[in-house]
């Protein structure tokens, strides 16, 4: 398998170095044509307007919209939730509507109110995940077909929706790969 990792700006780094410790290959995308050679894609955490903008100038945005109906598994963290999202509150900067989720940018505040917490999940186990939060967006609201896979607080942080995956926190910057170990099986379920 391989896996995308979009590598416009943000922590593409951290995602591929983390898919790479488990063990599959991973690909910086920044063409279409690099999107083309793999079976999942992963929108990093970084600055969600640039990212989209970056998208949409490279004509990313509708190849990986094209990939998303036809299947191929996504996951979006931070600036990638965003970017996934239907419905950005308070805000007409650019998502690709993939995901019927509501988000609030910044939602935790500004960089200074950075944050780590461990993290009840129970779809990755017993033991809770250490989740980083930095200027973090929000899942205010879900539709019927999303299921919430970790609150915070009484607030939504991570969910999925079909092919989808959404974290408001930062995986790749601890050294627990269950998250993306969780994303790769949804990538092998996909793909057989």
């Amino acid at each position: 398998m391989k896996i995308g990792v979009l590598a416009l700006q943000g922590a593409f780094r951290e995602h591929r170095l983390m898919i790479e410790s488990c063990g599959q290959e991973a690909v910086e995308v920044r063409k279409t044509s690099e999107l083309d050679q793999v079976q999942g894609l992963i929108i990093p955490g970084g600055e969600s307007t640039t990212i989209g903008k970056l998208m949409c100038e490279f004509g990313l945005d509708k190849a990986i919209i094209k990939r998303a109906d036809e299947g191929m598994p996504i996951y979006g963290t931070c600036a990638g939730l965003i970017l996934l999202t239907k419905t950005i509150i308070g805000s007409n900067q650019y998502s690709m509507g993939l995901m019927d989720i509501e988000v609030q940018r910044n939602a935790f505040g500004r960089q200074v109110d950075s944050f780590e917490v461990d993290l009840p999940i129970p779809v990755l186990g017993y033991k809770p995940f250490r989740a980083v939060f930095i200027r973090a967006p929000l899942i205010e609201k879900v539709a019927p077909n999303v299921g919430i896979l970790a609150q915070y607080n009484g607030k939504i942080v991570f969910a999925r929706q079909g092919n989808f995956l959404a974290s408001s926190f930062h995986p790749e910057l601890t050294g627990d790969k269950r998250i993306h170990q969780y994303f790769l099986q949804m990538v092998k379920e996909n793909v057989n």
